[in-house]
């Protein structure tokens, strides 16, 4: 399964990349939601795991690009993110959120969500 990440910090990045990797999963980064667009038109992805807070696109525009493409309307998106505000997870399923995850967070727990919404 093939897993698209889109965060700016590069160690949040890799820490990701080191879990799912663990896991058994195939990994693409991405360093915002530009990127995040362009790996994924490039590469494809099973699930995609965005921050929300990034420079040029955040993961609210990132997420609201992907649901308008036919090809990735259904791919599953959790959002990891530092935030908890309620409004802005209401804000992040509006735009397609399939899930919210805050960080920091639990590898196992990642996995865990990762194979329940690829289900």
């Amino acid at each position: 399964m093939k897993i698209l990440t889109v965060d700016d910090s590069r160690t949040m990045r890799e820490m990701l990349r080191m879990a799912l990797i663990k896991a058994g999963f195939n990994v693409v980064a991405a360093v915002d939601g530009e990127h995040g667009l362009e790996m994924l038109q490039e590469c494809g992805a099973d699930v995609i795991i965005t921050d929300i807070n990034m420079p040029k696109l955040d993961g609210f525009g990132f997420i609201e690009r992907v649901r308008e493409d036919g090809a990735h309307r259904a791919t599953p998106i959790l959002v990891l993110t530092t935030e908890s505000d309620q409004a802005k997870k209401d804000r992040a399923r509006r735009a397609g959120a399939t899930g919210w995850i805050v960080k920091p967070f639990h590898p196992d727990r990642l996995v865990e969500a990762i194979r329940r919404v690829a289900a």
